[in-house]
C-alpha cells in the first residue's frame, strides 16, 4: 500500500477513534490533501465543525500530526507516518502542557492545556515566492519556501501556508491575501529581477494597522541588504539557509529568543552609545550554522507546479566545492552533501504525485551546485544518491564541476574510476548533467578562478560525450577584463567540432581515456556537432554581482560605475569599449529570444521521446542563429578601431547585422514550431503557439533583466 494511502487509513481510524466511533465521510479524499496542512485542516473543519472541537494539523510530511478536540475537552492525536509517539523528539516548550497518554502507539488520546493549543496554533505564517510570468513562462518546483515550510513545521509551532507566483498567484492576489489574512510572519523568496515585486509587497505589509515580523531571502537579498534595510527598517534579511533561520523567527515571535539571537539575519540592530540610540545597518545575530542535516522540501504545491506543466526539483547537496570569481559565496556555503538514506521516503511520496500526472514526464531535477562533492565518500555517495532515485523509478538531471571527470593532478587510475562512475550513473537514470565550463581560453579561466584549463575543459568534454553522458554546458561568452584576442578565442572554442564525439559503449572506459587524447581517434569519433550546440544559453555576458571576487577586479581596473542594488550588481564598462557595445547587443539578442527559448527548455524538462527530440531540434536552431550572431559581431568589431571614439557606429552596425539575423531566424522558427505543435500534447501546444506568437511580434529590441543563474 502506498505511503499517502496508508496515511488516508490512519486518518480514517483516528477520526473513529475521535468520534467515538461515529461514521463519518471526513476522510473521504483526504488523501489528495495530506501533502498540504492548510486544506487538509480546512477540509477537516469543514466536515467536523459539529462533530469535534478545534483541529490542528502539524509536523512534516514524514511525520504529519493531525490532532482533533473531542467533546470531552481532550485530545485525540495521530501521528500518519504510523510510527509511536514516543519516536518523535518533541519541542521542549511542550513539556507540562502537553500529555500523550499512549505513548507506545502512533494514535493516542491527549491532555492539551491552552498553552500548547496556542502554540501549535501561531504564529500564522505565509511563504511567498516572486514571479514574473512573462520573462519564465513555466514554473520550477519552488524548491526554497518548501524546504524553509519543512523547517517551520518541524517545529511543532504555528500553522504555515505557501503562495506562489509561478502557480496562478498574481502579484494583486498576493497583496490581498497579506491584507485580509494578516499572517503574524510573512517570509519572502526573490532573485535576480523581482526588486518591484519585492518592494510592492513590502510596502502593503507595512502600511498594515499591525504589519507582520517579515523576512526576506534568496539571491538578490543578499546583494541589496543595505538598500532594504534602509528602506524597511524592521525587515529580517536572511542571510543564508533558510532552515534553521525560520526556526529561530518562530521562537523569537514566541519570546523565546531575542532577535539578536536569530541564525543567519542581517537586520537594523539598537546601539547604545553614550546614552543615545543609534541604527547600525547589516548587523548579523549569530554565525552562520553550517548544518545541512535536513535538506527536503514540504510537496504542498508540487501538484500546482504539474497543474501549470512545471517541473519537480529537490537538492541532493548544497553549496560548492570551488570559489569562481564572479560567484559571491557568502550565503552559499562550503559544500555539503546530503544523506541518501534520507531521500527514499520523499521520492515516494512524490512518485504518488507524479502519478497523477501521467504526461509528465517521471524525472526529479537536483538543483546541486555541485552533485558529486569531494572527499574519499564522494564517489560511492555519488552512486548511492544515483541508485535510491533510480530505484524509485525516476530519471533524474544535475549539475556538476568539470573537475569531476578530467583534473590534471590525478593519474589514471582515478580518470577510470571517475568514468566508470559516469557511465554507472547514465545507467541509473542520470539523463543529462550540466557543466558550467565558461570558457575554453586559459587566460578567461584564471580570471575566473575556475581552477580548470581549456584542454582540461575539452578532455572532459569527450570523455562525457564518447561515455554516452547526456551533458549541457554554460559559458560565459563576454566579460568586462576581456582582450578581442580572448573574444576571438572564445568564438573558437564554440565553434569546436572536435569536442562532441559520439557515444561509444562498446568500448571500455580505459579505452575511452585513452581515446580522447589521441587527435585521430578524436577525429574519427567526432560527430561534427560544433560545441556551441552543447551550450545551455548563448552570448551570456558577465555580470558583476555586488561582493564577487571578480567585481573586485573589475574596480581595480576603474570600470565599474553605478551600484544597482535592485538586481544586486554593479554597472562594469568593458577594458575594450567595443567588445562592450557588442556585449549589450548580445544581451538584447538573449533578452528578445529568452522567454521562447525557455519554453522550449521548460518542455524538454517534462516530456519524453520524440516531443522531446524536436523541442531539443528547436533550440539547436536558436543556438546556430546565435553563434552567427557572434560572428557578426566579432567581424564588426575586428573592423573598428579599439582607440577610435564611441560614436555609434558600431552599435548601429550591430543593430543592421541583428535585424537581419532575427529575420532569419523567425522565418526558420516559424517553420520549425510547426513542425513542433504539431506532435506536443494539446496543451502544451496552446502554450508554444502562444509564445512562438509573442516572439515572432516583438518590433524591437529591448531588456527584459531576464536570467537563469542555477541553469536549472
Amino acid at each position: 500500500m502506498k505511503t499517502i494511502s496508508q496515511q488516508a487509513e490512519r486518518l480514517r481510524e483516528a477520526l473513529h477513534t475521535a468520534l467515538l466511533g461515529i461514521p463519518t465521510t471526513a476522510a473521504d479524499g483526504a488523501d489528495q490533501l495530506l501533502v498540504s496542512p492548510p486544506r487538509l485542516r480546512a477540509h477537516l473543519e469543514q466536515h467536523l465543525h459539529d462533530q469535534v472541537g478545534r483541529v490542528r494539523v502539524t509536523g512534516t510530511l514524514d511525520r504529519r500530526l493531525v490532532l482533533m478536540e473531542r467533546e470531552d475537552a481532550t485530545w485525540v492525536v495521530a501521528d500518519l507516518s504510523g510510527q509511536a509517539h514516543e519516536t518523535r523528539h518533541w519541542p521542549a516548550w511542550l513539556e507540562g502542557h502537553f500529555e500523550i497518554l499512549t505513548p507506545g502507539s502512533w494514535l493516542s488520546h491527549a491532555e492539551v492545556d491552552e498553552y500548547a493549543v496556542e502554540r501549535l496554533s501561531r504564529p500564522t505564517v505565509l511563504l511567498a515566492a516572486l514571479y514574473h510570468p512573462e520573462n519564465f513562462p513555466l514554473p520550477r518546483f519552488p524548491l526554497g519556501i518548501s524546504a524553509v515550510a519543512r523547517a517551520a513545521r518541524s517545529t511543532l509551532m504555528g500553522a504555515v501556508d505557501l503562495a506562489d507566483m509561478q502557480l496562478g498567484v498574481t502579484l494583486p492576489n498576493l497583496v490581498k491575501q497579506v491584507s485580509e489574512d494578516q499572517p503574524d510572519i510573512l517570509g519572502i523568496s526573490v532573485t535576480f529581477g523581482q526588486h518591484d515585486l519585492l518592494t510592492e509587497l513590502l510596502d502593503a505589509a507595512y502600511h498594515l494597522d499591525q504589519p507582520p515580523l517579515v523576512i526576506a531571502g534568496g539571491s538578490l537579498t543578499a546583494r541589496n541588504e543595505g538598500l532594504l534595510l534602509d528602506r524597511y527598517p524592521d525587515l529580517l534579511i536572511a542571510r543564508a539557509a533558510g532552515e534553521p533561520t525560520i526556526r529561530d523567527v518562530l521562537a523569537h515571535w514566541h519570546g523565546d529568543l531575542r532577535r539578536e539571537e536569530i541564525h543567519g539575519i542581517g537586520f537594523n540592530g539598537a546601539a547604545r552609545g553614550t546614552g543615545t540610540l543609534t541604527v547600525g545597518r547589516r548587523r548579523t545575530a549569530k554565525p552562520v550554522s553550517s548544518s545541512q542535516d535536513d535538506i527536503l522540501p514540504e510537496l504542498d504545491l508540487l501538484p500546482s507546479t504539474f497543474d501549470h506543466r512545471g517541473v519537480a526539483q529537490i537538492e541532493g547537496s548544497r553549496g560548492c566545492t570551488n570559489f569562481c570569481s564572479f560567484c559571491p559565496r557568502g550565503h552559499k556555503g562550503q559544500w555539503t552533501g546530503g544523506q541518501p538514506q534520507s531521500f527514499p521516503w520523499l521520492l515516494e511520496e512524490m512518485g504518488q504525485v507524479f502519478d497523477q500526472y501521467p504526461h509528465i514526464s517521471r524525472t526529479v531535477y537536483l538543483v546541486d551546485e555541485e552533485f558529486v562533492g569531494r572527499g574519499e565518500d564522494s564517489v560511492p555517495r555519488a552512486l548511492e544518491m544515483a541508485g535510491t532515485l533510480h530505484s524509485a523509478g525516476f530519471k533524474w538531471e544535475t549539475s556538476c564541476r568539470i573537475d569531476q571527470v578530467v583534473r590534471e593532478d590525478r593519474d589514471l587510475a582515478w580518470h577510470h574510476e571517475r568514468a566508470a562512475m559516469w557511465r554507472t550513473l547514465v545507467e541509473r537514470g542520470l539523463r543529462r548533467c550540466l557543466f558550467g565550463v565558461e570558457s575554453g581560453v586559459d587566460s578567461i579561466l584564471d580570471r575566473f578562478n575556475k581552477e580548470t584549463t581549456g584542454e582540461q575543459n575539452a578532455l572532459a568534454i569527450r570523455t562525457l560525450s564518447a561515455l554516452g553522458v547526456p551533458t549541457r554546458y554554460t559559458y560565459i561568452s563576454f566579460d568586462q577584463l576581456m582582450t578581442f584576442e580572448e573574444l576571438r578565442a572564445t568564438y573558437a572554442y564554440q565553434g569546436r567540432t572536435d569536442l562532441l564525439l559520439r557515444p561509444m559503449p562498446e568500448l571500455s572506459v580505459e579505452e575511452i581515456i585513452e581515446g580522447v587524447r589521441d587527435p585521430q581517434w578524436v577525429k574519427e569519433a567526432a560527430t561534427g556537432r560544433p560545441f556551441h550546440s552543447g551550450i545551455s544559453y548563448m552570448l551570456v555576458s558577465m555580470e558583476c554581482l555586488i561582493g564577487a571576487a571578480y567585481t573586485k577586479k573589475a574596480q581595480a581596473a576603474g570600470l565599474t560605475g553605478e551600484i544597482q542594488p535592485a538586481m544586486g550588481r554593479q554597472e562594469a564598462a568593458f577594458a575594450d569599449w567595443r567588445i562592450g557595445v557588442a556585449s549589450q547587443w548580445a544581451q538584447l539578442w538573449v533578452d528578445r529570444n529568452f522567454a521562447l527559448d525557455y519554453t522550449f527548455k521548460s518542455f524538454e524538462k517534462i516530456l519524453e521521446g520524440i516531443p522531446r527530440e524536436a523541442v531539443r531540434r528547436a533550440r539547436i536552431v536558436l543556438k546556430d542563429a546565435a553563434y552567427t550572431a557572434f560572428g557578426l559581431m566579432l567581424s564588426a568589431i575586428g573592423d573598428t578601431d579599439p582607440d577610435g571614439p564611441d560614436d555609434g557606429v558600431l552599435s548601429a552596425r550591430l543593430r543592421s547585422h541583428l535585424d537581419a539575423e532575427i529575420g532569419t531566424l523567425t522565418q526558420r522558427m516559424e517553420a520549425v514550431t510547426e513542425q513542433v505543435t504539431d506532435i506536443l500534447p494539446l496543451a502544451h501546444a496552446r502554450q508554444l503557439a502562444y509564445e512562438h506568437e509573442r516572439w515572432a511580434g516583438a518590433r524591437d529590441w529591448k531588456l527584459i533583466n531576464a536570467s537563469d543563474p542555477c541553469g536549472t
